[in-house]
């Protein structure tokens, strides 16, 4: 691999250098070799090596809508927490001045450089609500087929929200608490089948006890 400043993607028990090097986080040394522990994204820079893990982080493409957090502003925009390798970057062309950090947006991705740095445009403040974050393989699944999951979550809590593929979710409403049990179903069963219908089912019986509740 290039190893002027590299970064690439590595499994465990995979070659990060055989140069000497310091040894970061994530790699170990074998033999005068230095191996990832992990899958994860390997840098080479100067005299060390690590391996930033992939799990539970956000692979960016071109074209995906996500969710995030302001981090900082600079003189020309945002620096914006997407659960990436790096934050994001926001233009001030794309939201207004002095903005907190804090702030929830959504943005869609509009370029990913060969250093997987992005950028973003299209973006949107979020005032008010929750933000919640679940593994980004799991989001195809709470989107569900043709958005039928997230259609599902909003009406059977009357919460707004909005799925970003990188694994955050924006929900507002007066009944969030259970918009986000469902979410934590759809994840820990996310592997088994017939999940539309358990999601439904679980969230008419909570509306059930919800209405009981009210002439107890």
């Amino acid at each position: 691999m290039n190893e002027n400043n590299a970064k690439i993607v590595v499994v465990p028990g995979e070659v990060v250098t055989e140069e000497r090097k310091k040894l970061g986080q994530h790699v170990y040394l074998h033999q005068g070799r230095i191996y990832s522990d992990c899958l994860g994204m390997a840098r080479i820079d100067g005299d060390s090596a690590s391996v930033v893990p992939l799990e539970g982080k956000y692979v960016a493409q071109a074209g995906d809508l996500v969710v995030g957090v302001l981090i900082s502003e600079k003189f020309a925009g945002y620096t914006t927490d997407v659960n990436h390798f790096y934050p994001a970057f926001v233009s001030k062309k794309e939201l207004p001045e002095n903005l907190k950090p804090g702030t929830i947006v959504s943005a869609k991705v509009a370029h990913v450089n060969e250093m997987n740095e992005l950028e973003l445009e299209q973006s949107r403040v979020f005032y008010g609500g929750d933000l919640i974050s679940v593994s980004p393989v799991k989001i195809p699944r709470v989107i569900g087929r043709n958005g039928s999951m997230l259609e599902v979550l909003k009406r059977g809590t009357g919460c707004s929200m909005l799925v970003g593929r990188n694994g955050r979710i924006w929900l507002k409403g007066s009944n969030v608490g259970l918009a986000i049990k469902a979410v934590e179903i759809i994840e820990r069963e996310a592997h088994l089948d017939n999940l539309t219908d358990r999601v439904t089912s679980f969230l008419r019986e909570e509306g059930r006890k919800a209405e009981a509740a009210k002439y107890a």
